[in-house]
């Protein structure tokens, strides 16, 4: 572990030296303040700390805005939702290889991240009534350090993420199979199991006797309603969403081109503090805005049509998620008009339906009503057949959104929404070059995403900074100068 030495040339100055440089300080007209030398190491738990980086964090985090009592209320909460005598093991994300030497860059799953806070690769976590939280951390050698640099191990566990019980990983054999052994019924995260505990003979013997469950019903559960520091977070991260949209959007009258645009969005996120993109952005020119998740990003957008752009970022392990659709060239036409507004009336009556008690099902059965009326009154459905309807939406009015794009996904759609759950509200309408309407409709596609918050008297839009009103839309794009020289740095 690299630390911080005393300079021995330091003691070379002598202590009438030091008291003349006292004096000129205290006895100036100016107090200057000054920082006494330290000898205190500045410890390295392998990931950002108040002490390494004081811009992101303040005494007392573990994580950016989620401070050490947040963490333990988390585990606290999990552990009155694990029946007596059972465990819960959780391992972190494994590393998954670009080549044979070349790691993709890690993100930590959502719930090893929840319980502890660790954003490493390595670990396993083990959550029960009689041990708390024991965290079985990786071993370095010199040659990792080397390569990777430091990561936390046993005393980070204990000190930083303040486990209750920590071992270096090469004992989890011995001490987590006496725990399964004891234990009536094991709980895991199947996402991201691991040979580290599925190889051992203890859980291979709780296997055959249907004593091992998924611990996400759990996880999921207590991640539902998010905290006033979590919020902080959303709020934070769809604000830079939405700055880099609108940049990106008035940089589309100059570059028309979907991969640019998708470098220019992740660039304005990462400059205003984003870790990584939610999800790759999806970028859609002209026909391709009808393929839901279009990933391609590698055409040019001509004259005259649209570009969907459906977009997210991740800051501190929250994300955001928002969608919008506009003409880069800064004029709807009739036809793209017509559609536009009924998806974007479609997307405010499904706001206002968000409040407590309602339900994403309850949300969607009114969005498919209204946009089926709509295309039948447009002409673009012949009938009512489901069947056609499908194909020209086949997605869902929304999902939970949180640590995870799709979040909190073993909570179904049913759940009566509760203040401080957030989800997205996202009509659109994708037409096949080759369905069965009238041409001058095939092809187009776009969508129009929210960001809401449920509270305690509605809702609250985390992305209604930006715009999505036709005529706002084309104020922006047509009088906002000619999209040079207007990056914003906040």
């Amino acid at each position: 572990m690299q630390v911080f030495r005393r300079n021995p040339s330091l003691h070379r100055i002598s202590s009438r030296f030091l008291n003349q440089v006292r004096f000129l300080f205290f006895s100036s007209s100016k107090v200057v303040k000054t920082s006494a030398y330290s000898t205190k190491k500045v410890y390295n738990a392998g990931q950002p700390t108040a002490a390494t980086h004081p811009q992101l964090m303040k005494e007392g985090e573990i994580t950016p805005g989620i401070t050490s009592e947040e963490y333990m209320q988390r585990r606290k909460k999990l552990l009155e939702f694990l029946p007596e005598n059972s465990l819960a093991i959780v391992a972190a994300a494994p590393i998954k290889m670009m080549t044979d030497v070349v790691p993709y860059n890690f993100r930590q799953d959502a719930d090893y991240s929840y319980i502890t806070g660790c954003q490493q690769p390595g670990g396993v976590a083990v959550l029960g009534h009689d041990c708390g939280l024991c965290m079985f951390m990786p071993e370095q050698s010199p040659q990792d350090v080397l390569w990777q640099g430091e990561i936390a191990g046993v005393d980070a566990a204990l000190q930083y993420f303040k486990a209750d019980l920590a071992y270096p990983i090469s004992r989890l054999p011995q001490i987590l199979s006496r725990m399964i052994e004891s234990s009536s019924t094991v709980f895991h995260n199947v996402k991201t199991r691991t040979s580290s505990y599925l190889e051992l003979e203890a859980y291979k013997k709780a296997v055959s006797n249907y004593k091992v469950k998924d611990f996400s019903v759990y996880t999921h559960e207590a991640r539902f309603v998010k905290s006033p520091a979590e919020l902080k977070l959303m709020r934070d991260s769809a604000s830079i969403a939405c700055q880099a949209l609108i940049q990106t959007m008035l940089y589309s009258k100059l570059f028309p081109d979907e991969g640019m645009l998708s470098a220019k969005f992740e660039y304005e996120c990462r400059v205003r503090g984003a870790q990584r993109m939610a999800f790759n952005p999806v970028v859609g020119g002209g026909p391709n805005g009808s393929v839901v998740h279009y990933f391609r990003n590698d055409q040019k957008i001509e004259d005259g049509n649209l570009v969907l752009m459906d977009v997210g970022c991740e800051l501190h392990g929250y994300v955001s998620d928002l969608t919008r659709s506009w003409p880069p060239f800064g004029k709807f036409s009739s036809v793209q008009e017509e559609l536009y507004n009924l998806i974007l009336e479609t997307n405010k009556e499904c706001v206002e339906l968000c409040r407590p008690g309602t339900t994403i099902r309850e949300i969607h059965h009114y969005s498919v009503e209204k946009l089926r009326r709509g295309f039948e009154e447009i002409g673009i459905l012949k009938n009512d057949r489901r069947v056609s309807y499908d194909m020209l939406n086949p997605t869902n009015i929304g999902h939970y959104l949180g640590m995870d794009v799709h979040d909190c996904s073993t909570i179904g759609n049913d759940r009566p929404l509760k203040p401080g759950v957030v989800i997205t509200i996202e009509p659109g309408v994708y037409i096949p070059s080759c369905f069965d309407c009238p041409e001058r409709f095939q092809g187009i596609g776009f969508r129009i995403e929210d960001e809401v918050l449920i509270t305690e008297s509605g809702y609250e839009v985390l992305t209604a900074s930006i715009p999505k009103e036709i005529k706002h839309l084309e104020s922006l794009l047509n009088n906002f100068g000619s999209g040079r020289g207007t990056e914003i740095r906040n």
